[in-house]
């Protein structure tokens, strides 16, 4: 569902115009690149299609008149990482002014009502997603620091209170403009890479608040039929993650991870039946998962002696920055695995993962008896269970 969404995420804004069957779009560039060339792309459910492009003018300048039977989504391009997308509409008479490198942020832009919402969002996005981008920073100033639990856990909560903030103002910006194709775009935006504003488990009623309403009003619109299928797709989903969590919770096994450990070692999952095994999946760009790890190593230390084991699994992107998490926080005592693939890693489609951090407590049969244990709950589980 997400992928098929991609091309709005990498604009984090998307823009609309519309009235006759011709839409024009002018513009102009500040401090341009001599000979440089702009295109205009028309966005399909399943592909980008070039549809013109022109040389940008000495002085900057540039126009593109288009047929446009019914709103559609195009992408004004200068490179592949500076875009704006556009919806639009027969009729629309756009104008606008913007920096070379910035497309997707015009200084001035008039002549559709629908490009103007979506400007106004993006620039509420980009102040929500500075914000987020600030932690990392903060985080790695104090990698050294004796306290990094405490910060980390003051991250974790500014991080949740900007998503919260974004989120809430996108719930609004939806209800006020539901009756507009803006509303979809909302729905797939991003404050960092894979950190949605908008969650399909949490926030599936808007998922559906929008799909009901375009359906309504763009019923032969190809985005708004794709986006009524992923809703069937999502819901179907979402019923069978929950009855497959319940299943779980009723003694099934865990499947096998087979993955190497960082001296190069594969270690299957199944090695430490016998033993009672917390499976935790995290990373060390993860905050949350920073923020957990004292308390695994708290419960390690308490009951690694009574035959509790920690399995953990990094969806890291690289083996340099997995290894240096893994030093930073103390974690070396127990068993580490990973692919080093990021979210394409073998294990988020084997245990449906969705989020970090995300644990299972297998027995010593390797059948899972609970599922994301955080903090005293995973200690108080362990003495019931070891003592």
């Amino acid at each position: 569902m997400i992928k098929k969404f991609s091309l709005f995420l990498l604009s984090g804004v998307i823009l609309f115009g519309c009235k006759s069957n011709v839409a024009e779009i002018s513009g102009t560039l500040m401090k341009p690149a001599a000979g440089t060339y702009i295109y205009l792309e028309e966005l399909q459910p399943e592909q980008l299609k070039k549809v013109d492009s022109v040389m940008v003018s000495p002085q900057g300048t540039f126009t593109f008149k288009r047929e446009v039977k019914n709103p559609s989504f195009y992408l004004l391009k200068l490179t592949e990482n500076n875009f704006l997308t556009m919806l639009l509409e027969p009729g629309d008479n756009i104008s606008m002014n913007t920096y070379y490198d910035s497309l997707s942020y015009p200084v001035t832009l008039k002549g559709s009502e629908g490009t103007e919402l979506m400007v106004e969002y993006n620039f509420n996005l980009r102040g929500a997603i500075k914000k987020f981008s600030t932690l990392n920073s903060i985080y790695m100033d104090n990698i050294n620091n004796p306290e990094l639990s405490k910060v980390v856990e003051s991250l974790d909560s500014m991080a949740q209170s900007y998503l919260n903030e974004i989120n809430t103002y996108t719930k609004n910006y939806i209800d006020k403009n539901l009756t507009s194709l803006v509303s979809l775009v909302a729905l797939y935006q991003q404050i960092a890479p894979n950190v949605y504003v908008m969650s399909p488990s949490q926030d599936m009623k808007y998922f559906v608040k929008v799909d009901s309403s375009l359906n309504v009003n763009y019923p032969e619109n190809a985005l708004v039929v794709s986006l009524h299928d992923q809703i069937q797709e999502m819901s179907a989903s979402i019923e069978n993650r929950a009855a497959e969590t319940a299943s779980a919770g009723e003694g099934s096994e865990a499947p096998e991870i087979s993955l190497p450990s960082p001296e190069g070692d594969t270690i299957r999952l199944s090695s430490t039946r016998g033993k009672v095994v917390l499976l935790d999946f995290w990373a060390s760009w993860c905050l949350p998962c920073r923020k957990e790890n004292p308390n695994l190593v708290k419960a390690y230390n308490l009951y690694s002696k009574k035959g509790f084991q920690i399995y953990q699994v990094s969806l890291d992107k690289t083996k340099d920055a997995w290894t240096k998490g893994i030093k930073d926080d103390q974690l070396e005592k127990w068993i580490h695995v990973s692919d080093v693939q990021y979210w394409n890693s073998v294990v988020v489609p084997l245990y449906k993962i969705e989020s970090i951090p995300t644990n299972f407590l297998l027995d010593k049969n390797g059948r899972i008896i609970a599922s994301n244990l955080r903090g005293e709950q995973l200690v108080k589980k362990l003495s019931e269970i070891l003592n």
